[in-house]
């Protein structure tokens, strides 16, 4: 495989490294989004990276918000990489270190709630349905099969973990948060994303069972933040396969979740950290799965020679 990028070394103030994005501040004005290929699965983070899986999370987020024009206001100046060395010239020793994988965003106040769409019943959504007939806490119409499709979809918020699981709460408590209109824009934003991008994934031949937003407060305007309807960001399903009443494959680390469920049910993994190490088919496969997302949804690969990125070495 071609190199891969776990994590980075720019000289600008480290804000935070999340599970996957390094984030640094520019100025007071401003962040530098750089998402790497680190992977996790079960809450483990993996010794090795999924070459150009930052890249394809930073590019799928940058075609969205291209497509959604002027319906919503969002953080991203510029994914364009000599763009950013333009506006940010201390990086310029470090092109092949951002290069594909970057976003240069305006600073927001980020707001301490997950923005959750669930369009179908599956996972914890699904647990908790199958156990109790609620969704955090508040019933749901009896008899849904998992993967079901849910009309309308349900806003369905979490806590924001930066680790583990995040956690789906109710909207008494969003509101309890965040206020009651606060909470309310959240939701119809979250909405009008998700409904976007599922009119717009459908006709591509994939679901978007559900999905994930972030907002932040900027002026005293929400803003659109962080990553936008990508594999790791949403659950996308191959329509063509699509069949209530059992759970989907996904196109995003389905390959990596199919091998490490093989190595705890052989014995051979507890589930927690350290990780096995990844043998390299199982690298490759879900390399290609992310890529393949994003030729799906764009129609177009991933362009590797326009955004500075080596051809893959497989």
């Amino acid at each position: 495989m071609s190199h891969a990028i776990t994590t980075t070394n720019l000289p600008l103030p480290l804000v935070r490294r999340g599970k996957v994005r390094d984030v640094y501040a520019v100025d007071a004005d401003r962040l530098l989004l750089v998402t790497t290929d680190r992977i996790s699965a079960f809450d483990v983070v993996m010794h090795e990276a999924i070459p150009y899986k930052g890249a394809v999370l930073t590019q799928l987020t940058a075609w969205w918000l291209g497509q959604l024009g002027e319906r919503i206001a969002h953080h991203l100046i510029t994914a364009d990489t000599e763009e950013i060395l333009a506006a940010v010239p201390a990086l310029l020793p470090h092109r092949a270190e951002i290069a594909g994988r970057s976003m240069l965003c305006v600073a927001a106040d980020v707001v301490p709630v997950e923005c959750v769409i669930r369009g179908y019943i599956t996972g914890s959504a699904w647990k908790e349905y199958r156990q109790d007939g609620t969704l955090a806490g508040e019933s749901l119409a009896v008899g849904l099969r998992e993967s079901d499709r849910l009309d309308p979809p349900i806003f369905s918020p979490a806590t924001k973990a930066e680790t583990g699981h995040d956690e789906n709460i109710t909207i008494t408590q969003v509101i309890e948060t965040v206020g009651a209109d606060t909470a309310a824009t959240l939701e119809r934003l979250a909405r009008l994303v998700y409904e976007f991008g599922r009119a717009m994934a459908e006709p591509r031949g994939i679901i978007v069972a559900d999905t994930k937003f972030e907002f932040g407060w900027r002026d005293g305007q929400l803003l659109l933040i962080d990553e936008v309807l990508t594999p790791d960001s949403s659950r996308f399903w191959p329509a063509d396969q699509y069949e209530p009443g059992r759970g989907q494959q996904s196109f995003d680390k389905q390959p990596l979740r199919d091998w490490l469920d093989v190595e705890r049910y052989a014995g051979r993994w507890n589930g927690d950290a350290p990780p096995p190490t990844l043998p390299s088919e199982v690298i490759q496969a879900t390399s290609l799965r992310y890529r393949d997302a994003y030729h799906r949804l764009t129609g177009a690969p991933l362009d590797l020679a326009r955004l500075g990125l080596p051809e893959d070495e497989a």
